[in-house]
């Protein structure tokens, strides 16, 4: 009976329903004992899994490769307010501009993958995969993809005074003039796309690189260069002014800015098709529920009619794909921009 003195009402309906029955009808106490430390931890676990704090507890960090102001930063900030919202956190921009975008892009792959450290990718960092012999990161190795945010186009743009008032126009007066015009970009995505629209049409033009679009475009109006690849938020005043003349844009469709102005593939030159992106990445390790979570809140920001509107203001297009769709987009990037490098003979600006 002792025995039986040692354990409350619950702790002997337990035994039973383990079986515990031996002799006078309980196990000897150093079983029970065991026993009931067992039903112990059984009972605490649910508690256990209730205390572990749910993601996302701490603010996240959008590691951002660019100066304020930029174009890519302008995009981050645009989407990380809404996002903030949805996932009730803080998503606090830290802007890591240097090295044509590598620092940054260098800072975030390697950063714990944790779902705290985001990465808002362009172009540049497709291109740089093949421009540059020796990077601190991996694009396609050391990053998972979230989400193809938006995309917007390069603009040529020429000064008025050069008789042409068509691409083939331009075309044909440049052929005939090696080297003898001056072109301007700048960034690695419309340098590159510069040198390939030299190959692709037979021109060969004097090739200038500059710190920033509003750069070429003040070069352009000013007679520095010729013509000049620029973005439409840059020069779409300019070009309905007359100050500049809009020639091409790069996209598969017309700038909602500068409609006026053909596409490349209208212009005859469907090679020619190129985007200024922006895409969300996350270091690769990442946990894929999480990287889940994060595509669907930016998705679900992208629909937003206020995000839309700031992100017409900029003439980007918004879009959303998924990780999947992203990653073969980035891969084909690489690929589509290296054969580029490797004909131009490119090298780092």
């Amino acid at each position: 009976m002792a025995q039986v003195q040692l354990l409350s009402p619950r702790s002997q309906s337990t035994a039973r329903a383990l079986g515990a029955v031996h002799g006078n009808g309980f196990l000897p106490p150093a079983v029970l004992a065991a026993a009931a430390c067992c039903l112990a931890a059984c009972l605490l676990l649910p508690s256990l899994a209730r205390a572990q704090p749910a993601w996302p507890n701490a603010p996240i960090r959008m590691v951002i490769p660019f100066a304020p102001g930029a174009a890519n930063d302008a995009v981050g900030r645009i989407i990380a307010n809404p996002m903030s919202t949805a996932l009730g956190t803080t998503i606090v921009v830290d802007n890591r501009p240097g090295a044509g975008g590598n620092l940054g892009a260098e800072i975030a792959a390697r950063a714990p993958a944790d779902g705290f450290t985001l990465f808002l990718a362009n172009v540049s960092h497709a291109t740089s995969a093949s421009l540059y012999d020796k990077l601190g990161y991996d694009l396609l190795r050391d990053f998972a993809p979230v989400s193809l945010i938006g995309s917007g186009s390069y603009f040529l743009v020429t000064h008025p005074s050069l008789p042409v008032k068509s691409f083939k126009e331009l075309v044909a007066f440049a052929r005939a003039r090696p080297g003898q015009l001056n072109v301007g970009s700048a960034g690695a995505g419309s340098y590159l796309w510069i040198e390939m629209l030299m190959d692709l049409t037979g021109t060969k033009m004097t090739h200038i690189v500059y710190k920033g679009t509003p750069q070429v475009a003040t070069a352009v109006l000013g007679g520095e260069i010729a013509l000049g690849a620029v973005t439409t938020v840059v020069a779409s005043q300019q070009v309905k002014s007359g100050r500049l003349r809009g020639q091409v844009v790069s996209s598969p469709q017309r700038s909602t800015m500068s409609p006026e102005v053909p596409t490349v593939l209208e212009a005859g030159y469907r090679e020619l098709e190129a985007t200024t992106w922006y895409g969300l990445l996350v270091p690769s390790a990442t946990p894929k529920d999480i990287v889940n979570r994060l595509h669907a809140e930016a998705v679900k920001a992208m629909k937003l009619p206020e995000v839309r509107e700031r992100f017409d203001n900029l003439d980007i297009r918004a879009i959303g794909s998924t990780p999947g769709e992203f990653g073969t987009f980035i891969r084909n990037e690489v690929a589509r921009w290296a054969k580029v490098v490797k004909q131009s003979g490119a090298k780092p600006m």
